[in-house]
């Protein structure tokens, strides 16, 4: 009897598969420069293990993509539904976020089995035209949400290897680029009516819109972010000491945690050292200064006779000036930033805009619309990316957000003032 002949995946359908996969192997070779307890230890209640991480991420795929979009979908183990919830209390139960490194079980390698269930699952049914046309733009937001992901087990990761008195790399260093210094350059931008936000052509957050009108006052902004060298002359000048230059909050967030200089930085008998994923090792003066909270961004502002930029200034600016970086694949490494302008893959830049909703702005329907809205209080935006964000969501309307006390993110600053400020 003649085998049936099976007709190929359509084109579309192919790129999905190898798009999906993609992202996904990226993840396992993220994790793959763990050691098994290295995913499964939690730093801190805002950090979680590598591990989690996997399984979180594959949750999501086979919580609004696979159970409602492939018929005869069967989940892996329903236990998994609650144990790698993260915030969406629309979906059920929630397991604290503060103690996901004490989920021993499932293990490193039955949570690597979970991935490859959903993989299979999700790419067969890419493959074979089987996922229902409502789960397809649930299917990129997946994707997206992997790659903030990946940023994250870096993030975290350093996080967690920072706490081991040896200071272990996460990976080997390679040299680092020699830029010649300069100083920083004040772009000038004229009052005006300017719009701002994502303006729908291609994927983007539900936070990045509706594109709306702005009004901005003339002001100006340095074209590339402040440095370390910068950053040594604020703490040369008592900056951790003067409580006037920093918000209340602020004053007592530095007094409770005893900062004095930005996080991963350790005084050594030669001067500061800062530890980064290869490890400890001198400081670069003319990198951007990174891991500094809102707080420390906005005293320094202050101490140098600016103002932190606001998000609509910030991405004005960026629009304006557009510059490529390597992104992901530097993120170890921490290299000198390019003597041109730069907005974006060195650090996320505090902004002065508290982190809010724009005019019009519909959360996405159903569970999903808890990605993004509700997390709209007392938070700060961020803008830019960082040497750690992949590549495809540095852009200028990509709104990032953390509580002002953060300082784990690679969070940085760049100056803004108004025109005709006293110089």
């Amino acid at each position: 009897m003649a085998t049936p002949a099976v007709a190929p995946p359509l084109p579309e359908a192919r790129d999905a598969t190898e798009r999906f996969l993609e992202i996904r192997a990226t993840t396992r070779v993220l994790v793959s420069r763990l050691s098994s307890d290295d995913a499964q230890a939690q730093s801190m209640p805002d950090a979680s293990p590598a591990k989690w991480h996997l399984a979180h991420t594959t949750w999501f795929f086979e919580t609004f993509v696979l159970e409602p979009g492939v018929a005869g979908y069967v989940c892996l183990d329903p236990c998994f539904r609650d144990l790698f919830n993260s915030y969406y209390n629309t979906i059920g139960p929630l397991y604290p976020r503060s103690a996901r490194g004490l989920i021993t079980r499932p293990s490193l390698d039955e949570t690597l089995a979970y991935r490859e269930h959903v993989d299979d699952a999700l790419a067969d049914a890419l493959v074979g035209g089987r996922l229902s046309d409502d789960r397809h733009d649930v299917l990129e937001l997946g994707l997206q949400h992997e790659q903030q992901h990946q940023e994250l087990i870096l993030t975290d990761a350093k996080h967690l290897l920072f706490q081991n008195p040896l200071r272990p790399a996460y990976a080997e260093s390679r040299a680092p680029r020699v830029e010649k210094s300069r100083a920083a350059r004040w772009l000038a931008f004229d009052e005006g009516l300017v719009r701002i936000g994502h303006d729908g052509t291609a994927f983007a957050f539900d936070n990045e819109g509706p594109r709306h009108r702005v009004f901005v006052h003339a002001y100006e902004i340095q074209d590339r972010p402040v440095t370390v060298g910068a950053y040594l002359e604020f703490m040369d000048d008592s900056g951790y000491t003067r409580p006037e230059l920093w918000v209340s909050d602020g004053w007592s967030a530095l007094r409770e945690r005893q900062w004095k200089a930005p996080l991963y930085w350790e005084p050594s008998s030669d001067g500061w050292r800062v530890f980064t994923l290869a490890g400890l090792r001198a400081l670069g003066l003319e990198e951007p200064v990174s891991h500094v909270s809102w707080y420390e961004a906005d005293a320094y502002a202050r101490w140098a006779g600016a103002r932190l930029p606001t998000e609509a200034e910030w991405e004005l600016a960026a629009e304006a000036e557009i510059v490529d970086g390597n992104f992901l694949e530097r993120a170890l490494f921490h290299p000198a930033p390019s003597s041109g302008s730069q907005f974006f893959g060195d650090v996320w830049e505090w902004t002065a805009s508290a982190y809010a909703p724009y005019p019009g702005f519909r959360p996405l329907e159903g569970n999903l619309g808890e990605y993004n809205g509700k997390f709209m209080c007392n938070q700060f935006v961020l803008r830019g990316g960082s040497a750690l964000t992949p590549k495809s969501h540095v852009r200028p309307t990509y709104r990032n957000f953390f509580y002002p006390n953060a300082r784990w993110q690679l969070s940085g600053l760049r100056l803004a003032r108004d025109r005709g400020a006293p110089r």
